[in-house]
Formats: C-alpha cells, sequence, structure tokens
C-alpha cells in the first residue's frame, strides 16, 4: 500500500472514527457505559427474570403484556420476556409481538411448569366459532414446558415459530373444535408425548425430536430430519417425511453463561441432519460472542448510527420496537449476526431496501419483521447483489424468521419483498405477505408484485410462506435450488381476469422456477385459491416449471378454499382443475 493510499485510509478511518464518537456508538460497545460488567440495557420493552423473581409478579407482567396484545394485531409495540435459568410456575399467553425465550445454554435450563401457549381467537365465520387464521407474529424459544393442563396449546398460523422448546407432554396445535388454523413451524425442538395437528391445514416440523405420535392433518404437513417423525402417506394421510435436512443452520440465541454474562450462542453449519442439537450427547457445533461484541440498537436509532456500528466490526441486537430508516441497514463484513429480539421492525420511509446483505461468508439475519413503506421499495431485502458469484457452501449466509408486509400496519409498497442474489443462501421459516387485512389495503394501494425472487444457485429454503402478491409469489432463477415446505394463497383481490394475466395464461403461478433452470427440487408445496371480489378469476397453474428430469416435485396440492374462480392446473398441465366449488388436486411426483 503507497504513502498516500495509507494517508486517505487513516483520514477515512478518522472521520468514520469521529462520526461515531459523535453518534454516541464508541462508548457503548454492545451495552451500556454504566451497565459494563452487569445487565445489558435491552431497554424497557424487555423484561428480565430470574427464579428469586416472585412468581405473581412474573404472572402479572405476562398477564399485562396478553391484554394490551391480544388483539393489538396491527400495532406497533413489541416485546420480549427473558427468563434466567431455573425453575418457574408461569401461565404464559403469548399475544401478537411477543417473544417469551430462556437464557440458558441449554433449552432445559429453564423450566416452566404451566403453559407457554396460544389460544383461538373468536371467529364468527369459523363453523367452531374459533380459529387461529390470524394468530400471527409471536414465538417461543429455548425453554422447557411441562403442562399443568391435558396438554401445552400452541394454535397459531404463520410468522409464530417454536425453536428449541422441550414440551415434556402433549402439544395441541389447533385452536379446538375444529376452528381453523393456517401454520406454522417448529425447529430444534423436542414433544415427549403425541402432537395433535387437529385443524392446521399446513406445518413445518425440522429437526426435532417426538416422542408420541403425531395425529391428524388437513392439506400439507412436512417432515424434515425429524425423530419420531410419522411415515411417508401424503396425500392421504397428507404427510410429506424427509429423514435427513441436506443442510441446516439454527438460529442465533441469546444466554446467560455460568459466570452471569450475557452471550449470544452462533449455531455453526450441519448436514444430513437429524433431530435436536441440544438433546444428543455430543456438543452443538458452534461458537459463542460476547453481548460486548454487538451494537444494541434501540427505536431510534438511524440507519446511519446502526451501519456506522456495523463498519467498526460490531454485530447488531435490534432491540423491540419500530425503526423508520431513511437508509439500509447495510452489513459488509463476513460473519455478521443481526439477531432481534421481541419482533422488532424495519420500516423503509424513503424508498430504499431496509436491509442490504453484501456477498460475503456466514452473515445470519434472524428474528425481524420489515414493513414496507409509502414510497415503494425496489426490495425490501436483498441479498448479495446481481453480481455475486462466491461459492459460500462452507459458510453460508442464513435467514431465519424474518417476515414481511406489504400493508397492514399501514399502507405500503415494494416490487420484491426480498431478493436472494448470493449462491448457497439457507432460508428458513419467511412469511412474505401482502396484506389481505388491516391499514392500507387494496389492489393499488399495497401493491407488490413478488413475493420471493431466487437468483442465487445452490440456494435451500425451509419453510417458504408466500401469500397474496399481484405477479409470482415466489420466483427461482438460480440452478439446484431446494424447497422443503411451500404454502402460498395467491391473491384474494384481483378486480378482473385483464388486472391479473401473466405471460404464459390466465393468473400468475404460484410457484415459478424459470424456463433456463436445469435443476431444482421441492418438497410438499401447497397452492390456495380465494377470490373474494366476485369476479371469475382463475389461475392457469399453481405451480409453473420448465419440464426436464432435473426438475422435480413431490407433494404438491392446489385447494380451491372459497369465492368464485379458482385455479386450473396444480403443476404446469397436470392436475385437475379445482374451480367454482371446495376441492384439492394433489400430485405425488412431477414428472411422473
Amino acid at each position: 500500500m503507497g504513502t498516500n493510499s495509507m494517508r486517505r485510509r487513516a483520514i477515512t478511518l478518522g472521520v468514520v472514527t469521529a462520526a461515531v464518537t459523535a453518534a454516541g456508538v464508541i462508548p457503548q460497545p454492545g451495552v451500556a457505559l454504566a451497565n459494563w460488567g452487569g445487565a445489558p440495557d435491552l431497554g424497557p420493552n424487555v423484561f428480565v427474570f430470574d427464579p428469586a423473581t416472585p412468581a405473581a409478579d412474573i404472572q402479572a407482567r405476562l398477564d399485562g403484556l396478553f391484554a394490551e396484545q391480544e388483539h393489538n394485531e396491527m400495532g406497533t409495540s413489541r416485546y420480549a420476556v427473558l427468563l434466567k435459568p431455573g425453575a418457574y410456575n408461569l401461565d404464559a399467553r403469548l399475544g401478537y409481538y411477543t417473544t417469551i425465550a430462556g437464557l440458558g445454554a441449554s433449552p432445559n435450563d429453564v423450566d416452566i411448569t404451566g403453559a407457554v401457549r396460544v389460544v383461538g381467537q373468536p371467529d364468527p365465520g369459523s363453523v367452531a366459532g374459533i380459529s387461529a387464521l390470524t394468530n400471527f407474529w409471536r414465538s417461543a424459544e429455548n425453554l422447557a414446558v411441562t403442562p399443568t393442563d391435558w396438554s401445552n396449546q400452541w394454535a397459531v398460523s404463520q410468522a409464530s415459530p417454536m425453536r428449541r422448546v422441550h414440551v415434556k407432554g402433549t402439544l395441541w396445535l389447533e385452536p379446538g373444535n375444529g376452528g381453523f388454523s393456517s401454520g406454522g413451524y417448529i425447529a430444534d425442538s423436542k414433544v415427549d408425548g403425541i402432537t395433535i395437528n387437529g385443524s392446521q391445514q399446513q406445518w413445518l416440523t425440522r429437526d426435532s425430536e417426538f416422542g408420541g405420535d403425531w395425529t391428524n392433518g388437513v392439506w400439507n404437513q412436512v417432515f424434515s430430519g425429524v425423530t419420531g417423525a410419522p411415515a411417508q402417506g401424503f396425500p392421504d394421510p397428507p404427510y410429506t417425511t424427509l429423514p435427513t435436512s441436506p443442510v441446516t443452520r439454527e438460529k442465533p440465541y441469546l444466554y446467560v453463561d455460568s459466570r452471569g454474562k450475557y452471550r449470544v450462542f452462533v449455531p455453526g453449519l450441519r448436514r444430513d441432519s437429524a433431530g435436536t442439537t441440544w438433546s444428543a450427547s455430543s456438543k452443538a457445533p458452534g461458537g459463542s460472542l460476547s453481548l460486548n461484541d454487538f451494537y444494541i440498537a434501540k427505536p431510534g436509532d438511524s440507519a446511519t448510527k446502526i451501519n456506522l456500528a456495523l463498519a467498526l466490526g460490531k454485530h447488531l441486537l435490534l432491540t423491540p420496537g419500530v425503526y423508520h430508516l431513511r437508509d439500509s441497514i447495510k452489513v459488509n463484513r463476513p460473519d455478521t449476526v443481526v439477531l432481534g429480539l421481541g419482533m422488532p421492525s424495519l420500516a423503509p420511509d424513503t424508498g430504499r431496501a431496509a436491509l442490504e446483505v453484501a456477498d460475503v461468508d456466514g452473515v445470519r439475519i434472524a428474528g425481524v419483521l420489515v414493513d414496507a413503506g409509502a414510497r415503494g421499495s425496489d426490495s425490501l431485502v436483498t441479498i448479495g447483489s446481481n453480481r455475486s458469484s462466491r461459492d459460500h457452501a462452507r459458510n453460508p449466509i442464513s435467514l431465519q424468521d424474518v417476515f414481511f408486509r406489504i400493508g397492514g400496519p399501514w399502507e405500503g409498497k415494494a416490487r420484491t419483498s426480498l431478493t436472494v442474489h448470493s449462491d448457497d443462501t439457507i432460508i428458513d421459516n419467511i412469511w412474505a405477505w401482502r396484506g389481505d387485512h388491516g391499514n392500507g389495503i387494496g389492489w393499488s394501494k399495497n401493491t407488490g408484485d413478488v413475493g420471493v425472487a431466487i437468483n442465487g444457485d445452490d440456494v435451500t429454503a425451509y419453510g417458504l410462506f408466500v401469500e397474496h402478491y399481484q405477479k409470482w409469489q415466489t420466483i427461482w432463477n438460480g440452478e439446484r435450488g431446494r424447497t422443503i415446505f411451500y404454502q402460498s394463497e395467491l391473491p384474494y383481490d384481483p378486480p378482473s381476469q385483464a388486472a391479473w394475466t401473466s405471460p404464459t395464461g390466465p393468473g400468475w403461478a404460484s410457484y415459478k422456477v424459470s424456463p433456463s433452470v436445469r435443476t431444482h427440487e421441492a418438497w410438499g408445496l401447497g397452492v390456495y385459491a380465494y377470490f373474494n371480489q366476485g369476479v371469475d378469476i382463475r389461475a392457469a397453474r399453481g405451480i409453473e416449471a420448465p419440464v426436464r428430469g432435473g426438475v422435480r416435485f413431490h407433494d404438491a396440492i392446489t385447494v380451491f378454499l372459497n369465492g368464485s374462480g379458482g385455479i386450473e392446473k396444480t403443476i404446469n398441465d397436470a392436475g385437475t382443475p379445482v374451480v367454482g366449488s371446495f376441492g384439492t388436486s394433489a400430485i405425488v411426483n412431477y414428472p411422473g
């Protein structure tokens, strides 16, 4: 490096350091200055308890949060309840935007007797009078629960993951009485008793352990790397069972070490995995980071302030709340961890992306919600760029529990919600949702063309939930892509067939594999139609892909839910129409 280059670098670092100091980042290497060596300042919406806290006090806090959040579907409040290792007697009911998580190294370090539960909501449109169709945006992580009732109820739909949870009894996944439910997702968890799926229309369970039977199922139940999973049976029973998961990495999590210091465990890569990472005798792969290595962001922090911290080598912990951004958060350094607590929302207000990740190794994005703004973005989250070509097979980028909304809390617009250019990326539980209810909803209001666009090669997706976009829900342009579980509703609100016609025929396929792709494989796909404008709207097919031996689908189904119109074929020209009244069309293998 020449003298002038060294001088320019020194000047640049000096400017950055001065700017960061002015922004207040240098004195805060992850924890507030006053708390160095003690508890981190996680803001007013994170509540940390230990076994010495009176149970009545913890219960009062949980009950208060539930009362506030039970019906606060489009609100801006976000909360996390964290429990230090020990035993608790609690009944934790979770409402919207509420996370409960243990702070142990193992789920069994936080042992709850009682319940960690989500209950159904009144639904006059359901025959049962109750449903879980809108039980979104909440989570339970890294704890054990022994139910004191006959089961632990977890009646959820999309964007409500259960991770690293040990249910020491029966797990019940429906709201009751056969009420409708449209979830959900479990990973790295163990259920000692039976799991009652009940009315759940679809579900993905990944790398977990069942000690008892899995019962019931409606259309699309997928098990990947699950010991004790039910046998393959699609379409009757509707079980798709893969003995192992091809490549996985579990979500990072916050914990307290033996000295009482806060750390983040960063799980390592596994291949051909099955079962949990924590109940085996061998140590879980991965490493640990001090919370001092993180910049702890609070709502009100600007993208500039956050980006300066990232540029100085910090990881990022987003505390609960809504982050209105004038610029994109930019992750440019390899192995950076971006971890959200309590489902924080990133809201780009100026038409830029909320988050841009460079084409570098090992970045982990986990636990965030992204809300489109009224100005409209080309892409809400971008992984890599259209020039990306690096091989990340040994240390891929991963996205886990990353959820998108266009409309709902306010009117929003985005051409694409998630764009993945980087090769080898792991996608693990995504819900991309163009809102069908809430605020700012309408065909010409909350506009969004595509939910998820995959341009990178060797991308693996577990749990793609993509709904209501105005063109393709998912388009796959990269080679050797794999999807394990896909759930999608087509848009409810096309005003006419002319307004919703693609280059290949009436409507837009939900899942599109580009004609140039030579190799692609997907298991357990469900595409559903409900056109509610009183107009006969048709989709020519639910899935569209090139017809060649290297492009394969297993266990796909199209369903007419209600309304008018429907889907003519399941995959390309295969399958039967589901039009005009309730019906299903299942294909076990394509090509046959």
